[in-house]
């Protein structure tokens, strides 16, 4: 049985390698459940086997080449599919551990076209991300359930019943092209942006982010941009995130504690993503006044924008953000905007006017349940002086979170309030 140290190195590794590793072996099986189970043998020969030899040098080749063996054996076992075991078999002599490294050069096209297979129309739209963020964001079905606000149990449900869809339907590996790839666009899109959000503001365990899954969903985005080089709103999407993505060192501390927003250094800021994020959304922004029509991902790469041209904080334009926001309400309404926008008006024209925009929707059933409201009325409260009310608003989300370090910080915020 593998030592700690050793579990946790091959957490790391399944956690930095699966998704790949999964995508590949869908190309070359042509099964999805099959493909998760060899994936899964992979990890428990790494259990058995690094205990005693220690993790190898390149960890996501050696998973590679033991979940292909075991697809062999299982394709030799049965006489109906030799032909694909001697697709697989060719050139199969593995000598060393960095053997399978010409593998490894397909994998990264191969986890954007298992994007576009779990956005399949054989699904419903509700399996679509779920299933998404399953295989290619590597979530856990109760994170997932998390971030759709249902219940583990219907989460689980949904994503197996997506599974069986998909085998039922004959659907392939291969990225669609033309109208086919259009119609998924859409899906993937808000799914890659899921992913990216897990990682920046993660739903439960004891981290506040997940940086590799932002750095992820940033590869993913750049890769749609060039598939979709007309589409104003898949360079939103590029903006948007890598803007976003520039702040992550700043977000935790020397002692890794959660830093918000307004009182990050931002000299620590990344200032090549920033260049790019602000490039992409010029190109955006080009498209968008030659006729095609911007979206969400466009107004939001806007807001993000304005945060990354103010060099202090009090620099910040939030009379423009809340503009901003308001366009945003008016093209993408939801909950979730509506909250944001809160904050946004909150600061721009003072907490009060924050406050009424947030008891709008605070009795909406998709935030039953969630700290978010919470947090920010708490953060309005303070603002207005309420400090008691604020006390309590912060202790009340508290409970309600499922990530370690932001209960810290929320409880924090609520002392401090005291």
């Amino acid at each position: 049985m593998a030592d700690q140290h050793t579990q946790e190195a091959i957490t790391a590794v399944w956690r930095h390698e699966s998704v790949r590793l999964v995508a590949a072996l869908t190309r070359m099986t042509r099964d999805l459940d099959l493909a998760e189970d060899l994936a899964q043998d992979a990890l428990v020969a790494a259990l058995e086997q690094w205990a005693d030899g220690g993790v190898p040098s390149n960890p996501g080749a050696w998973l590679m080449a033991v979940a292909k063996r075991r697809a062999i054996d299982q394709f030799r076992r049965n006489d109906t599919l030799r032909r694909r075991t001697s697709e697989l078999a060719h050139g199969l002599e593995i000598t060393g551990e960095g053997a399978e490294m010409p593998e490894i050069d397909y994998i990264e096209d191969d986890v954007l076209r298992l994007a576009f297979l779990s956005c399949h129309p054989a699904l419903p739209p509700e399996s679509r991300g779920a299933l998404t963020l399953r295989l290619v964001g590597g979530l856990t079905t109760q994170e997932i359930a998390r971030a759709y606000l249902v219940k583990d149990a219907t989460m689980g449900q949904r994503i197996s019943r997506a599974k069986r869809l998909l085998a039922e339907s004959g659907a392939t590996l291969e990225t669609p092209v033309g109208a086919e790839r259009r119609a998924r666009l859409g899906d993937v899109m808000a799914v890659v942006y899921l992913i990216f959000n897990e990682g920046y503001a993660a739903s439960s365990g004891p981290k506040w982010t997940r940086p590799e899954l932002c750095l992820e969903a940033m590869r993913l985005a750049r890769i749609l941009s060039g598939l979709a080089p007309d589409d104003p709103e898949v360079h939103g999407l590029q903006a948007l995130l890598e803007i976003q993505g520039s702040r992550l060192s700043a977000r935790r501390d020397a002692e890794g504690r959660p830093v918000l927003l307004e009182d990050q250094d931002r000299r620590r800021w990344d200032q090549l993503l920033i260049r790019r994020g602000l490039t992409a959304l010029a190109e955006a922004e080009r498209i968008g006044r030659a006729g095609r029509p911007v979206g969400s991902y466009v107004l939001q790469a806007s807001i993000a924008a304005c945060h990354a041209r103010a060099r202090r904080p009090e620099d910040t334009d939030w009379a423009e953000i809340a503009r901003l926001y308001d366009v945003l309400a008016a093209a993408a309404p939801g909950p979730v905007v509506e909250v944001n926008r809160a904050v946004a008006h909150g600061r721009a024209h003072g907490p009060d006017a924050g406050l009424a925009v947030l008891a709008a929707v605070a009795d909406h059933p998709a935030l039953a349940g969630s700290h978010l409201s919470l947090a920010v009325r708490g953060d309005l409260l303070e603002r207005a002086g309420r400090r008691a009310e604020a006390a309590k608003a912060f202790g009340k989300a508290a409970t309600l979170t499922n990530n370690d370090d932001e209960r810290a910080l929320l409880l924090r915020r609520a002392e401090e309030s005291r």
